[in-house]
């Protein structure tokens, strides 16, 4: 495998505690937006600029590239707000800055912040990549097409020698985990239309994950869609074949998820590390696969498909609008201390009760995300099997916890 670069694995951030759990699972990059020009400004808590040198600084110490999303599209009473977040940009050191309007291009060329195309660009032919490449060294490719294209346009790179402006190589990019936008590399009017709420200023309502009526205008007789949302299109899950998307020539792998919890990223990124170090490894097999697709199923996903990677031309579409992860989250109290000596937390349970043998989740902004099973756990000094809310256990944690943490049970989901 030495003539292979590694793929490098972009996970998502909207929150600290996502990043902090992108940090922990392995991610070689994170993305992520400020304020409002960046297509998640509706569905995420989206970071301020006065955040961008603590998230800069955390990838830094992590030696995670960092990534801001600009990615909108930009109007005159934008342009001010645009240039500020990028001059931030570029004072606090962000990798890159990830962008498909040209006023964004344009300036942040003129202060030499480096840019990457963005999946709204909709890059679908090799022509349009030597266009970009002026501005930028990692293109998107959108999401419609087949592996075999991707494949082409690679080739294509490497033979015409189309360079950035860094001079090396254009690079690409495409999503590997996550929702699917049925609209063409997310342009949809939907949103605009109904609640003049526009999905490409990253305000979307999301009409298509919702159950539709359909009416026989002639006739005027109706019937609602059943068992298929038939715009809301069933995630997106690569695992199964990244040995063929990394001999496509793909050179940054991307996690969708900045409105997921911390959880979903530590989960999905976690997966995603172990697929591709095994490839590098030798040791990618279909072994592996159903132990991967059990664990990404335990997290958010509206079911999975492969997306149009394989050739497929219409879209699978889910049948519930909600989430069918195999588990969730029950939310049971908060961190209160650590004793680093000993390896104990202690938390107050003030929701629901919990007891030996559950299955906990700690999520917490510097934290991350631990995973852990309650071994054993003590009230008021002394052992017990289990508890009510209202009172303060400890238990044994293997990394530190903070008074900011939150404490989830982890329940099975019945099918």
């Amino acid at each position: 495998m030495s003539e292979l670069r590694k793929m490098e694995l972009m996970s998502p951030a909207g929150s600290f505690e996502a990043l902090s759990a992108a940090v922990k699972a392995g991610a070689d990059s994170v993305y992520f937006g400020v304020e409002q020009l960046n297509m998640r400004t509706k569905s995420t808590h989206n970071f301020t600029l006065e955040d961008l040198p603590d998230i800069t600084r955390i990838c830094s110490e992590n030696g995670l590239k960092s990534y801001l999303t600009l990615n909108t599209i930009v109007y005159d009473h934008d342009i001010n707000l645009m240039k500020k977040i990028i001059d931030e940009c570029k004072r606090c050191g962000v990798t890159a800055v990830i962008a498909s309007d040209h006023a964004v291009m344009n300036y942040a060329r003129k202060v030499g912040v480096v840019i990457h195309i963005s999946t709204q660009a909709n890059i679908t032919n090799i022509d349009t990549v030597e266009f970009y490449s002026v501005y930028a060294d990692v293109m998107v490719m959108a999401r419609e097409l087949s592996l075999m294209q991707v494949e082409s346009i690679n080739k294509e790179i490497k033979r015409r020698g189309i360079t950035g402006p860094s001079g090396n190589l254009v690079r690409t990019e495409i999503f590997g985990h996550g929702a699917l936008c049925m609209a063409v590399s997310g342009k949809c009017y939907l949103s605009l239309h109904t609640n003049f709420s526009s999905a490409n200023r990253g305000a979307c309502v999301q009409n298509c994950r919702r159950t539709y009526v359909v009416m026989d205008k002639d006739e005027g007789v109706e019937f609602e869609v059943d068992n298929e949302y038939i715009m809301s299109a069933a995630d997106l899950c690569t695992i199964d074949f990244l040995d063929k998307i990394i001999k496509a020539g793909v050179s940054v792998l991307k996690i969708e998820g900045r409105g997921r919890s911390a959880d979903y990223v530590y989960t999905t990124t976690k997966c995603y590390r172990e697929a591709i170090d095994s490839f590098y490894e030798g040791t990618y097999g279909n072994d592996k696969f159903g132990d991967w697709r059990e664990r990404l199923s335990t997290v958010f996903n509206r079911g999975f498909w492969d997306g149009y990677y394989l050739g497929r031309k219409l879209g699978e579409w889910s049948d519930n609008p909600g989430s069918k992860a195999t588990k969730r989250k029950v939310y049971i109290g908060k961190g209160l201390k650590y004793y680093e000596s000993a390896g104990i937390g202690e938390f107050l349970i003030e929701a629901q009760g919990v007891k030996v043998g559950d299955e906990l989740l700690i999520t917490g902004p510097t934290t991350g995300v631990i995973e852990t099973v309650m071994s054993t756990m003590r009230l008021e000094d002394e052992p017990v099997d289990q508890v009510k809310r209202g009172v303060t256990i400890t238990f044994p944690v293997s990394e530190k916890i903070r008074p900011s943490d939150k404490l989830y049970k982890l329940v099975s989901v019945e099918s």
